[in-house]
């Protein structure tokens, strides 16, 4: 997922994407577990894609909460 595209996102659509997310990464490392991924590199994008998303979210909340001060 591209940083454009996330940007992109609202509050709630990041939070959704972040759940579906968490829960592929969890398929891959038990798919991994019993027998080797064919791209075990996937994992591994997976968990910066989820960095990226609550990077953006943390973004997302702290804009709200300085309009809110203001």
């Amino acid at each position: 997922m591209k940083n454009s595209e996330i940007t992109g996102l609202s509050k709630e659509e990041l939070v959704a994407k972040i759940a579906e997310e968490k829960e592929n990464l969890s398929k891959l490392k038990f798919s991994h577990t019993i027998s080797a991924i064919e791209n075990p590199s996937r994992i591994s994008k997976v968990r910066k894609d989820i960095a990226r998303l609550n990077t953006e979210l943390t973004k997302v909340k702290l804009a709200e909460s300085a309009t809110e001060t203001n």
